[in-house]
């Protein structure tokens, strides 16, 4: 596995309809101390700039996790679109990889940095 290849930089973008007005800095918080996410940048309140290590973790789990949290991903054709081929492409490269494939600690790590914050 190429190092290089598997590190990958993606927009999240948030619906701007939510009462936390700022989704994409709450969640940049809550992620940036995630295993496998190497950068969280906010771009504007609802988009959110994020580079991780496909070996480690992939935009599903990610996004998953975000929706377990209460945020809400916008649900535009163009971004569903977007997600169901970063999904599948990831989830192809990481099966041709050999990396495993089920729950990662993404999840997990999101609602501990959750509780912790409480």
């Amino acid at each position: 596995m190429d190092g290089e290849d598997f590190i990958k930089h993606r927009e999240i973008i948030f619906d701007p309809i939510h009462p936390d007005c700022d989704q994409s800095k709450t969640a940049a918080m809550r992620l940036a101390d995630v295993e496998g996410v190497v950068n969280v940048q906010v771009i504007s309140p609802e988009a959110l700039g994020i580079s991780y290590d496909l070996s480690r973790v992939s935009l599903m789990q990610i996004e998953s996790a975000l929706e377990h949290a209460g945020f809400h991903l916008s649900n535009k054709l163009i971004h569903k679109l977007r997600r169901a081929l970063y999904y599948y492409t990831e989830d192809t490269q990481r099966a041709n990889a050999g990396c495993p494939r089920g729950e990662s600690n993404c999840t997990r790590q999101v609602f501990i940095q959750r509780y912790r914050q409480i």
